[in-house]
């Protein structure tokens, strides 16, 4: 199963036509990708599944479909255990962005963390997971894949947002504060923030 989102609302793709009275089911391989969209920036549809017996084709369909974007970006902890946060757009949101030419993905997050919020001495400790989400370009509709890293640093120097890509703030937040900028963030986000990161104990958020 994955999850993709139109700003906060789940388009779900599975192997199940049905899964919940709530959901409207549509077999993948001849939905209307783009008035579903439509609709679902209306707010005229709010629970989307999108299905497919077989689910290694599930994606493919929607890639096909969608032109994309790769992306990628970074949970970042410091020594002691907080983790950053910057702030664009009215919301709480992690340092990412768009992967250039010839760069692998695991460069560009670390680039885009140093880009976006000044912080240098960074490790990938491990990669997190994909997430998926639907924007608009020049009047078109692409698919952004993001690929997420855990990474480490020891950096305890200024923090320095990147004003001129609209961010204004560039923070580390401990568990406490980090739940209450979860509030005000993404869906996207909120899925990276496994029981592992916000139990309050940071033997458990260690890998």
């Amino acid at each position: 199963m994955y999850k993709v989102f139109v700003n906060d609302v789940p388009i779900i793709l599975s192997t199940k036509k049905e899964i919940g009275e709530a959901y409207t089911s549509y077999p993948i391989k001849t939905v209307r990708l783009k008035k579903l969209i439509k609709k679902i920036n209306k707010g005229k549809l709010l629970y989307v599944n999108l299905y497919h017996e077989d689910e290694e084709k599930l994606l493919k369909f929607l890639l096909k479909k969608l032109r994309v974007v790769t992306a990628a970006g970074g949970l970042v902890l410091n020594d002691k255990d907080d983790i950053l946060f910057i702030y664009r757009n009215k919301r709480w949101d992690l340092p990412k962005g768009k992967t250039e030419k010839k760069e692998s993905i695991e460069d560009s997050a670390i680039r885009e963390v140093e880009e976006e919020t000044g912080v240098q001495d960074l490790e990938i400790t491990k990669f997190i997971q994909k997430t998926y989400h639907v924007f608009k370009r020049k009047g078109k509709y692409r698919l952004k894949v993001t690929h997420w890293y855990e990474m480490r640093t020891s950096y305890d120097g200024e923090l320095k947002p990147e004003q001129k890509e609209g961010i204004e703030k560039a923070k580390w937040k401990n568990f406490e504060k980090s739940q209450k900028a979860l509030k005000k963030s993404y869906a996207n986000i909120k899925l990276l923030f496994s029981d592992k990161y916000l139990s309050g104990n940071s033997k458990d958020r260690i890998a």
